[in-house]
């Protein structure tokens, strides 16, 4: 049995270092959709990462207080999302938000096997849901590239692994800002499954790399990751962007 409605994404662009008083703004924003009754969040930390200004951010195993990216995901209805935002809005000062469309195929709790639709979960219409949630600033219509690599593949002309090769390429195309996601376990299309293992010395993981931008700086910058993905896939998404510029930010 499927549940099969539209909901909004809302995805927050930040770093660990930003901050909401005393603590992480990523555990603050956590926390207050926990308080609001929403249905769930997830934060994804990035390795590497691309802020507005042009800095890179860079995952070092030797460092104990470092700056990196990260993407906290939430999903819910447009009511719910525009409660969540009306909170944090006005504490989020660096990074960007997104919204898009999000399709629910399943909704499980511990207490019901299957759930049922929520009252504010609306079906899927032309613009979607996605589009309608009001917000303290006026979205602008963005798009959202994600770039599917191997961990082991590179760019032969800057002997380079070749995510941090998009992401320097994606800092001189002078992108918005760009985060590379690491995944445990995949697969691709040649059907070799990759795991993370405790006793591997090395491993092929799955590379996600995303970019949000506006549509016309993104499709500049397609011919560029088509001549240099030989073996992957990229999507891109239209999604709905609350710009929030570093205030180093060019």
């Amino acid at each position: 049995m499927k549940l099969e409605a539209e909901q909004a994404l809302c995805r927050f662009h930040l770093t660990n270092c930003a901050r909401h008083g005393n603590e992480p703004l990523y555990q603050w924003i956590v926390a207050t959709a926990r308080e609001l009754g929403l249905q769930g969040g997830t934060v994804l930390k990035g390795f590497l990462g691309l802020r507005a200004d042009g800095t890179v951010l860079r995952e070092s195993p030797w460092r104990l207080t470092q700056e990196v990216p990260l993407v906290v995901e939430i999903v819910d209805g447009p009511r719910r999302i525009e409660e969540l935002l009306a909170r944090v809005e006005p504490v989020f000062h660096q990074g960007e938000i997104t919204l898009e469309r999000a399709r629910v195929a399943l909704y499980r709790t511990a207490e019901t096997k299957v759930s049922s639709a929520r009252v504010d979960v609306v079906g899927t219409k032309e613009a979607g849901t996605a589009w309608g949630v009001k917000s303290m600033k006026l979205p602008e219509d963005g798009v959202l590239m994600r770039i599917f690599i191997g961990e082991s593949d590179r760019d032969r002309e800057r002997n380079l692994p070749l995510y941090e090769s998009i992401v320097l390429r994606a800092r001189e195309a002078q992108l918005a800002g760009a985060t590379v996601l690491k995944g445990p376990m995949g697969f691709g299309r040649h059907s070799r499954v990759h795991t993370a293992g405790l006793l591997e010395l090395s491993t092929d993981l799955p590379i996600v790399i995303e970019i949000v931008d506006a549509a016309e700086k993104i499709d500049a910058f397609v011919p560029v990751v088509d001549e240099l993905v030989t073996e992957g896939m990229v999507t891109l998404e239209a999604v709905r962007v609350l710009k929030y510029a570093s205030p180093e930010s060019r």
